[in-house]
């Protein structure tokens, strides 16, 4: 799962260095000056149109390497800054591949956990057994929905085609109960109104933004919301997991609301520091990703509170929701998103394998059960480090661990 961000464009790897120039090393030596006539100015431009497409290597994520590599804003002129450049390995185009290809398959986890829920809900309401949907949250819901639809603009900036799908079909499942839900009535209309009118907003403008038809001004504008709502939603969940513990109150949305908005206009009114505004910027991902993140610690407190409930749950439902987000594990790890690897590796380790814990210690399922699945678990995040290791050309794990989280 189931995320602050940066402007992407899409830059052609550079062709191999012939044979007679020195080869470019990530860890090699930094180009002290370079001067318009110089080979190694040459090497560092990007691929002209008339280039041959066997010459070129296109990476599903090209922000990672512009920020990753220190490759300069735009290829005319001549820098005198530092440049260190990436040799790209044949291993290294095969990890890009792979991984692009395990997010896209998350769908189908993804899918399947969401599916039996819709089914049942349809069943009901053929039968007119209203009250059975009573049983789902439509809070609990909505702020599912809200942490897709936030991702969704949030991969679709990163071009990440793979993650963009998954976090619209997200989008997309979760209506479909949402609607289900209103049809019951056990969803306020007009809060399935508005949820309606921002869930069709915000995927017509991801999609006209995603093929650079939408104004600036008005990606800017959607952002913001987000922002705002992401900031307004998460505290008041947090707040509304621990009643009857502390007093129900609407105040955590308020003041957080509050506080997002004036954020938001300082940012655009540039009265905030350089640093201020990106992170300004970053909250949406964030925000919704915490969301995510928020969902299994509510199910557990609920499962210390009521272990009966723990009977109720599916071992295979946490079982596919371990796997869907263990899939994204390699992908955010490739890329160095901290923020996408944060909220994968929580739900794949808390909402997933915390819950069999769960159930494990109060003998819902097996012994053999859990432990096949706690193995599976360490064992494929150990491939993807090692497996990333060898892709970047690290010394060791530990290595590709702290480029991940300091970006370095």
């Amino acid at each position: 799962m189931s995320s602050p961000s940066l402007p992407s464009v899409r830059l052609p790897l550079r062709p191999s260095p012939p044979p007679t120039a020195t080869p470019l090393s990530r860890r090699g030596p930094v180009l002290r000056s370079l001067t318009p006539s110089s080979p190694a100015l040459a090497l560092l431009k990007p691929l002209v149109s008339a280039a041959p497409a066997s010459s070129s290597y296109r990476s599903a994520l090209l922000l990672h390497r512009r920020r990753r590599h220190a490759l300069p804003e735009a290829a005319e002129g001549v820098t005198t800054t530092p440049v260190l450049i990436h040799k790209v390995t044949k291993e290294y185009q095969e990890w890009d591949s792979l991984t692009a290809k395990l997010a896209g398959g998350a769908n189908v986890p993804f899918l399947l956990l969401q599916l039996p829920q819709i089914i049942l809900n349809s069943r009901n309401l053929l039968a007119g057994n209203k009250s059975a949907l009573f049983a789902v949250p439509w809070l609990g819901m909505l702020t599912g929905l809200l942490g897709n639809l936030s991702l969704v603009s949030y991969f679709a900036k990163k071009r990440e085609n793979e993650a963009v799908i998954v976090q619209t079909l997200g989008t997309i499942s979760t209506y479909v109960v949402i609607v289900q839900l209103a049809m019951a009535e056990s969803m306020p209309m007009p809060q399935f109104v508005a949820t309606s009118a921002v869930v069709a907003a915000g995927l017509i403008l991801n999609l006209l933004n995603y093929l650079g038809w939408l104004p600036a001004t008005l990606w800017q504008l959607w952002e913001d919301f987000m922002t705002v709502g992401g900031l307004a939603v998460l505290p008041q969940v947090m707040w509304s997991t621990f009643v009857p513990f502390i007093p129900n109150s609407i105040l955590p949305g308020i003041i957080c609301g509050s506080l997002a908005v004036a954020a938001v206009v300082m940012a655009r009114l540039g009265k905030l520091s350089e640093g201020g505004t990106k992170f300004v910027g970053s909250l949406s991902g964030w925000t919704a990703t915490l969301l995510f993140m928020w969902m299994p610690v509510a199910q557990m407190w609920t499962n210390y509170l009521n272990p009966s409930n723990i009977e109720g749950l599916s071992a295979f439902s946490m079982l596919l929701g371990m796997i869907g987000n263990g899939l994204m594990i390699p992908r955010a790890v490739f890329i160095r998103d901290l923020m996408w690897f944060t909220g994968s590796i929580w739900a794949s380790i808390l909402q997933g394998w915390g819950n069999l814990a769960c159930m494990y210690c109060c003998n819902s399922i097996s012994r053999e059960f859990f432990f096949a699945t706690t193995f599976g678990l360490f064992i494929w995040l150990g491939f993807t480090f090692c497996r990333d290791t060898g892709a970047y050309g690290n010394s060791s794990p530990m290595t590709s661990l702290k480029e991940l989280i300091f970006g370095k």
